[in-house]
């Protein structure tokens, strides 16, 4: 994918995982962002051949929730 297209997909998915991490953890917005943008699961969907950009955010909120419980990352079947 192309670099403009690849930062486009991030534009749109990181602000929905991020309203989801405000909700489920009652969170401001500036804190979510800060734990998400420090999480693995961040570090991975950044890196676009990882593909972690084609999962929805709901599954990418899953994979932060357990990586905040447990600190893993269960990769889904794909």
């Amino acid at each position: 994918m192309e670099q403009k297209k690849f930062e486009a997909m991030l534009v749109l998915i990181v602000p929905k995982v991020i309203g989801l991490i405000t909700e489920n953890f009652k969170m401001d917005e500036v804190t979510a962002t800060k734990t998400f943008y420090e999480s693995k699961v961040y570090s991975l969907l950044e890196q676009e051949d990882t593909k972690l950009w084609h999962l929805s955010p709901l599954t990418l909120f899953n994979m932060y929730d357990e990586e905040r419980k447990t600190g893993n990352i269960t990769f889904p079947e794909g």
